[in-house]
C-alpha cells in the first residue's frame, strides 16, 4: 500500500533524496566505499558542501557578505549560539510558540530579553501583529512557523535592528528576503534532509561584536573561517541535503515551490472550512500556516478522533496525529509530500463525515 507522509518532522523527503543517498551509502562517488566511511576532507565530499551551499545561495538569491554554515545540534543548539554571539546587551524576541519560548529561555541566559508580544493567551492559535521593535536591542527574533500550532509568517518585517528568524520548517517554502536577516537557521528534518545538520544563513558582519568569550565550537567565526570544516560535519545529511536542493533548482526554485505548496494547503483548508465534523486551529486566514494544518473534531464528534487516525492508516495515511499540547490532528505539508496525497486525506475526510 502506498503511504501518504504527513509526519511534522523527521518528515517526508523526495524519492531523489531517497534513492541517491541509499546509493551513497553503498558506493559514494565511485570511489568503491560508503559515504559513512569516507573522509569529509575528501576532494569528493568538499565538492559535496561546496555545491550545497552555492545551491542555498542560489535559491534563496543570499546576497554577498554571507555564509552558508552547516552545523551539528539542530535548530535547538541556535537557541543558545545566537544570543552567545550576538546578545551584548537586550535581545527582543516574538513567542509564538514552544519553540519560541525555549529560545527566549536560552537566550535570558546571556542577557535581559524583552518578549514584545506572545500569543501564549490563546494556545498560541495566531501570530501577534500588534508589536514595535525597540531600535536599542542588539536583535529581534522570530520563529516564522511553528510546527505545534499551526501558525505562519510568510512576510520578512522591516524592523530597524539585526533580525534573526528560525525558519526550520518553513524554509524553501517561499522566497526570502535575506538582505533584511543578520541570521537565518533550520534544522534540516523539515524541508532538507534527515535529521543531523542544521543549515545557518549568517551575515558575516554581524559576528565579533560581544565582549564574552565565546567557546570555540559555538562562535560562528570558527565555523565561517573553516567552511563548517572547523570539526567532522554531519556528512549523510549534508549529501541528503545536496540531493534535495538539485530536486527544487529542477523543479524551477523556491517560486515554484511556493505555488506548489500554497495549492496544497488551499485543497485542505477548503475541506476544513466545509466541513460539520472537523474545524481548524487558527480562525485567521492570515495566520494559517502552510506547512502545518492543525484542526480538529467539533465537539459532538470529538470521541471519534481516535477512530479517525485508525480510518486514515487503513488507507495509508500516516503522521495526522496532532501534538499533545493541542490534540486533534496535524498534516504537514512540505516540499516533498505530492499534490496526491493531500486529495487522499481529503478523500478521507469526506468518506469519514459521511459515514458519521
Amino acid at each position: 500500500m502506498k503511504k501518504h507522509n504527513f509526519y511534522a518532522g523527521p518528515s517526508i523527503l523526495t524519492q531523489q533524496t531517497i534513492r541517491n543517498t541509499a546509493d551513497a551509502i553503498i558506493n559514494f562517488a565511485d570511489m568503491g566505499l560508503s559515504i559513512l566511511e569516507i573522509s569529509h576532507r575528501s576532494k569528493q565530499f568538499q565538492a559535496v558542501i561546496d555545491e550545497a551551499s552555492a545551491l542555498v545561495k542560489e535559491l534563496l538569491n543570499v546576497p554577498d557578505g554571507y555564509s552558508v554554515l552547516w552545523l551539528g545540534g539542530g535548530a535547538s543548539m541556535q537557541f543558545c549560539m545566537v544570543p552567545f554571539n550576538l546578545l551584548a546587551r537586550k535581545a527582543a524576541y516574538l513567542e509564538t510558540g514552544t519553540w519560541a519560548s525555549n529560545a527566549i529561555k536560552e537566550a535570558r541566559l546571556f542577557g535581559e530579553v524583552e518578549v514584545l508580544a506572545s500569543s501564549k493567551d490563546a494556545n498560541f492559535s495566531y501570530y501577534p501583529k500588534d508589536y514595535v521593535v525597540p531600535a536599542d536591542v542588539d536583535y529581534f527574533h522570530i520563529t516564522t512557523n511553528n510546527t505545534i500550532y499551526g501558525t505562519e509568517l510568510r512576510v520578512d518585517p522591516d524592523v530597524p535592528v539585526r533580525m534573526v528568524a528560525d525558519m526550520s520548517s518553513d524554509i524553501f517554502s517561499r522566497p526570502v528576503d535575506v538582505s533584511k536577516y543578520d541570521l537565518i537557521y533550520a534544522g534540516a528534518q523539515k524541508n532538507l534532509a534527515p535529521a543531523g545538520v542544521t543549515l545557518v544563513i549568517v551575515r558575516d558582519e554581524a559576528c565579533g561584536h560581544v565582549d564574552r568569550p565565546i567557546p570555540t565550537m559555538l562562535d560562528y567565526r570558527t565555523h565561517i573561517k573553516k567552511g563548517s570544516m572547523f570539526n567532522t560535519p554531519p556528512v549523510l545529511p549534508i549529501f541528503s541535503a545536496l540531493q534535495t536542493l538539485r530536486v527544487y533548482k529542477d523543479m524551477g526554485g523556491v517560486a515554484e515551490l511556493e505555488k506548489i505548496d500554497l495549492a496544497k494547503a488551499a485543497l485542505l483548508y477548503k475541506a476544513i472550512d466545509e466541513s460539520k465534523m472537523f474545524v481548524g486551529t487558527v480562525t485567521d486566514p492570515a495566520d494559517r500556516s502552510i506547512m502545518n494544518v492543525c484542526f480538529v473534531m467539533t465537539p459532538e464528534f470529538k470521541e471519534l478522533e481516535g477512530a479517525f487516525v485508525d480510518f486514515c492508516a487503513e488507507r495509508g495515511i500516516v503522521g495526522i496525529k496532532g501534538h499533545r499540547s493541542v490534540g486533534g490532528f496535524r498534516a504537514s505539508l512540505y516540499n516533498a509530500l505530492p499534490l496526491e496525497s493531500v486529495e487522499v486525506l481529503v478523500q478521507a475526510m469526506h468518506d469519514f463525515e459521511k459515514m458519521h
